[in-house]
């Protein structure tokens, strides 16, 4: 007997639900499309627990006749293509007849459901795809349909989905996009006896945003539209002052049907130029209108990734259609953009050595390659006398011979024998320790004797120079020197330095010193980013941010910690919600760390803020007394040094002879 067999249709019906139901949103994700295709003008969306316990579809669209009803819920089954030539022109949002099978392999999925043409209507009630009932029925024109203890029979699939709370933010995002995609369809969430979302489906773009997304949002979006012989995209973008943390808030519409593109909705950010901050992305809604032909639906179960022929075309009317509504708008490009840099670091040329500083007081970090020696570290006397072998028993005394002085002018006099020497003597291990650590002042023994030079003095092993300052450069940098060079100084990194280092400790303390507003700050969420929001309304008060409920999916704040900057509560407020919302993982330590991040860098010196002598020195001292004065939270250095022989090479005052360029040819 052979091994191979084919699979029953139960278990082929619930390898397929793995594709297409992934979770209650799944669920309602494939229901309200098959009721939008059926051409239904008003969509109830009814869940309990999340969808866990029961998920309820009514729409008022053709219906279903009775000698189709059970053929609905077989595999492959549907009334939307006929042949091979329909497949490449697709216009409805479901075309596969998966859906209604694989959901009702894994639930048990009660239908109602009547059309006009017929005198009575169905009503089938299929468990684990079993059929269990089938009876005549007096419904209404339309679909209603019914779906409970979902995943009872793969109980695995419970082990993956996440909180009522997250699951019920996944079901509002679906309707979200359904929603923006069909602004004639009138829909309504309700959960748990509770309405969280209604449209008006009056076929205005504008009140369906302001229905997700608020009033003040929708308010502050500017319509755009353009077309060429392939493309018609249409829809609202944010102005640049209302943005978010993430692109998921970009909603891209093809014929109707909403997809994820990443090419796309770059392509939208790109339309904004420099106006945006770096890391920042607006709230959009993209209606792309194309010929069925030059986009391919059937990419994946869900259907939100598809392929699109010439896409680059595509984006080039985006880019160009948003950059003229923007244009349009006389807006002026923030000052602030780009000085906050992105959190992967440049390589440095290979010949620097990388190096972090931790937050502890004088302790550094070295990546990658040993640590440069310092060049005259001033020795206490403890360190001293172990050197030389002072203060310990059964020890002769020892006369330390000072090295002579090796002096190199040309390059050639590397290869002498000294140098070879002290290079054998005195060279770092090519392979330094994991994670090595060197504490202020603290120098192992053999590089510390290699280091002793008889003019070495307390103020040459400052660890941070003491800059003598010059002058302004550009409004944007400080000139300062010191006895081994020229420093140039990122005023706005040293500051921001200063100022992390204070709201590091004074975020600690929120609850002591709070701001009363005058007048309230009112902010308004979707349904989907409001249930997530609810479960860290604790985090946001343990900062001194304290959101009390002002009706659906709106809160109110009525004061602030007092450290906050005037004229930037609210958009410090909104930033903090943000880092929430966008990784809902943070613990309170990293939630406080980035908010003290973000305050440090909106409080700090601008670019082209030009200083007086008097400030500009102050900055300097303050940026001397910091635990890490090197660079600022973003990982960008404060300040950078040429050496006086820097200066000399820039000058061609020093010069390779060209006998030792010969030797390198």
């Amino acid at each position: 007997m052979g091994r191979i067999h084919e699979l029953s249709d139960i278990l082929a019906d619930q390898i397929a639900a793995g594709e297409v139901v992934e979770r209650p949103a799944s669920v309602v994700k494939e229901l309200v499309e098959n009721a939008l295709d059926a051409h239904s003008s008003q969509i109830d969306i009814y869940v309990e627990e999340a969808g866990l316990k029961s998920i309820q579809v009514i729409d008022n669209g053709e219906g279903i006749s009775q000698a189709d009803v059970l053929i609905a819920f077989r595999r492959h089954a549907t009334s939307k293509i006929t042949d091979r030539a329909d497949l490449f022109k697709v216009k409805t949002l479901g075309f596969r007849g998966e859906a209604l099978p694989s959901i009702a392999s894994v639930s048990h999925v009660s239908l109602e459901t009547s059309t006009q043409a017929e005198n009575a209507g169905s009503l089938v009630e299929i468990k684990g795809g079993e059929l269990i009932k089938q009876q005549p029925s007096s419904a209404r024109t339309g679909t209603k349909i019914t779906v409970t203890d979902l995943f009872f029979n793969t109980p695995a699939r419970l082990k993956y989905l996440s909180s009522r709370a997250t699951e019920l933010a996944n079901i509002s995002d679906i309707v979200n996009r359904l929603a923006l995609s069909h602004t004639d369809v009138a829909f309504s969430l309700v959960s748990d006896g509770k309405t969280i979302f209604k449209t008006a489906g009056n076929g205005n773009l504008k009140q369906a945003v302001s229905a997700i997304y608020g009033l003040t949002s929708a308010r502050q979006m500017i319509e755009f539209s353009g077309a060429d012989a392939d493309f018609a995209v249409s829809g609202l973008i944010s102005l640049p002052k209302l943005t978010r943390a993430a692109r998921s808030y970009i909603s891209l519409l093809i014929n109707g049907r909403y997809i994820k593109n990443f090419r796309i909705s770059k392509a939208v950010v790109a339309g904004y130029g420099s106006k945006l901050m770096v890391g920042r992305y607006p709230l959009a809604v993209v209606n792309i209108k194309l010929d069925p032909l030059l986009v391919d639906v059937n990419v994946h179960p869900t259907k939100q990734e598809v392929r699109i022929s010439k896409e680059e075309q595509l984006e080039f009317l985006l880019t160009k259609t948003v950059s003229q509504a923007l244009s349009q708008e006389n807006l002026i490009p923030n000052g602030l953009e780009n000085l906050v840099g992105k959190k992967a670091k440049q390589q440095l040329d290979f010949k620097q050595l990388e190096i972090g500083l931790n937050e502890t007081k004088g302790a550094y970090q070295f990546k990658n390659q040993p640590p440069a020696l310092p060049k005259k570290p001033a020795l206490n006397k403890e360190v001293t006398q172990a050197l030389l072998g002072q203060g310990q028993e059964k020890s002769s005394p020892k006369t330390v011979v000072k090295p002579a002085a090796l002096i190199i002018t040309d390059k050639a006099q590397l290869k002498q024998a000294a140098v070879k020497n002290w290079d054998e003597r005195y060279q770092q291990p090519t392979t330094p320790p994991k994670d090595l650590q060197l504490e202020e002042a603290e120098v192992a023994p053999t590089e510390a004797v290699a280091a002793v030079d008889e003019e070495a003095s307390p103020a040459e092993t400052v660890r941070f120079p003491n800059l003598v300052y010059i002058g302004q450069f550009h409004g944007t940098y400080l000139l300062a020197q010191s006895d081994d060079g020229l420093y140039i100084v990122d005023q706005h990194a040293a500051q921001e330095r200063r100022n992390y280092e204070y709201y590091r400790q004074a975020i600690v303390k929120v609850g002591q010193a709070q701001q009363e507003l005058l007048v309230p700050i009112v902010l308004t969420y979707p349904t989907s980013e409001s249930l997530k929001l609810n479960q860290h309304l604790d985090d946001l008060q343990a900062l001194g941010v304290k959101l009390e409920d002002f009706g659906q999916n709106t809160y109110i704040i009525r004061s602030h910690p007092a450290w906050f900057k005037a004229g930037q509560e609210e958009a410090t407020i909104r930033e903090m919600i943000d880092y929430l919302l966008t990784d809902q993982k943070l613990t309170l330590a990293q939630f406080r760390e980035k908010t003290a991040i973000m305050m440090s860098c909106k409080r700090a010196i601008k670019a082209n803020q030009h200083l007086d002598d008097r400030q500009a020195k102050e900055l300097l001292a303050k940026l001397a007394t910091c635990e890490n004065p090197f660079n600022c939270p973003h990982g960008r250095p404060t300040v950078v040094k040429l050496s006086p022989k820097d200066l000399e090479h820039m000058f061609k005052r020093i010069q390779d002879s060209h006998q030792s360029k010969r030797k390198e040819w």
